[in-house]
């Protein structure tokens, strides 16, 4: 058997899921539905939030588990291979939570802790189309505008977004996602993670108290590394933007995985033309052999980033902003990899492959969004590190 089986683990940096566990084949279970309604189960969402997943990686000041990096890793390559849209919504809460504890701060600390406590789930719009305006009145914010490709919108009991203020500079606000003036338009009718309910996010005259608004400064990260800025925990030091990249890295290592173990075991007896045994083609070993070195490269490569953040947080060392990008391009090559492990185990299934309709199909797709997500986009990443490299400023604001 082509598997993990074959490997001992020792000092290996990834592990199995732990808190997930439980929920593992149920998540699995709904896969296809969740594919084909764009909807994940109802029952499983209330299910994940019963879960200690939700307040895993928040930190004990704020009633977490002060999950390390490396284990919420763990857990979200775990979910991604059974069902990558459950994967992308529960990775968005996880990341986005970390963002809100470090732009809230000690001074919100009470209020972050409530939502921790009570397992609920977070969400933010900020993509292409977001448009949102407030207006300071009475010790509230009155906001109207839209707010684009929210990620677990749908699932979610906060949302969060930047606003434009009468007084010229941006704000930062969140707000239930059950109130009255608050509608979630479902518009991502995309390939990919289909049931992520990556959507558009309408407030009609919404008012927020201000104790909910908090200043948005151009690259905040360069504030949280400074020693002398208050935060709640040590961890939120670390930017939550390459977090996210990191986590996606590993999410991607655990689709490819599995579509790699799947797709050796499945070709096993499979006949090719003329009677040949697919098995037995020189090809097919060259190709697999492959996809195993790029899968293999791909999780150490962005392990590794999540075990150097887990000792800097350890240690309360503030990370650089040459940390910041060996973390993004990390799990952005870990991503740009497997994607490159997927086209030769899409090249080995052949035609019969895709006629069975096997998983492999729907992860393949899954796996298309996570390098074109702005965080983890090559383009992004690439040009920018470049510059830190010849001594020139970064301009990434996140």
């Amino acid at each position: 058997m082509v598997g993990e089986s074959l490997y001992s683990s020792h000092g290996r940096a990834y592990s199995d899921a732990v808190i997930i566990l439980p929920l593992l084949n149920d998540i699995a279970a709904q896969a296809e539905e969740a594919d084909r309604s764009r909807t994940i189960s109802a029952d499983l969402i209330k299910a994940i939030k019963r879960n200690d997943i939700m307040r895993f990686s928040a930190s004990p000041e704020l009633s977490g588990l002060n999950g390390s990096h490396v284990a919420t890793a763990n857990e979200l390559r775990a979910i991604a291979p059974r069902c990558t849209s459950t994967a992308w919504a529960v990775w968005n809460h996880l990341a986005l939570f970390h963002h809100f504890c470090a732009l809230f701060g000690p001074k919100h600390q009470d209020f972050l802790a409530e939502v921790t406590s009570k397992h609920e789930w977070v969400c933010q719009g900020a993509g292409a189309g977001t448009d949102v305006d407030g207006i300071y009145k009475d010790g509230s914010v009155e906001i109207t505008g839209v707010t684009a490709f929210g990620s677990g919108s749908r699932y979610a009991d906060w949302t969060g977004f930047t606003f434009n203020a009468e007084q010229g500079s941006p704000d930062f606000a969140v707000v239930k996602l059950t109130d009255p003036s608050v509608r979630i338009d479902p518009t991502w009718n995309a390939m990919s993670v289909r049931a992520s309910a990556t959507d558009h996010i309408y407030f009609d005259g919404t008012v927020i108290s201000a104790a909910h608004v908090v200043p948005w400064r151009f690259k905040d990260r360069d504030f949280y590394r400074n020693p002398d800025y208050p935060v709640i925990h040590p961890r939120y030091r670390e930017d939550w933007a390459v977090t996210a990249v990191m986590w996606l890295g590993a999410m991607a290592s655990g689709v490819a995985e599995t579509s790699l173990n799947e797709m050796a075991e499945g070709i096993k007896e499979r006949v090719a033309i003329f009677g040949t045994k697919v098995a037995e083609r020189p090809t097919v070993h060259v190709n697999i052999g492959k996809a195993r070195a790029l899968i293999s490269a791909a999780t150490d490569t962005v392990y590794a980033a999540l075990s150097e953040t887990d000792a800097r947080i350890e240690a309360n060392v503030p990370p650089t902003e040459g940390d910041y990008f060996r973390q993004a391009s990390a799990g952005m090559q870990a991503i740009n990899l497997c994607g490159e492990a997927m086209k030769l185990i899409l090249l080995i299934l052949g035609g019969s492959g895709l006629r069975e309709s096997t998983n492999f199909e729907r992860r393949y797709r899954d796996l298309q969004a996570m390098p074109l997500h702005i965080l983890a986009h090559i383009d992004r990443i690439t040009e920018q590190h470049g510059r830190l490299a010849l001594g020139l400023e970064t301009q990434n604001p996140f």
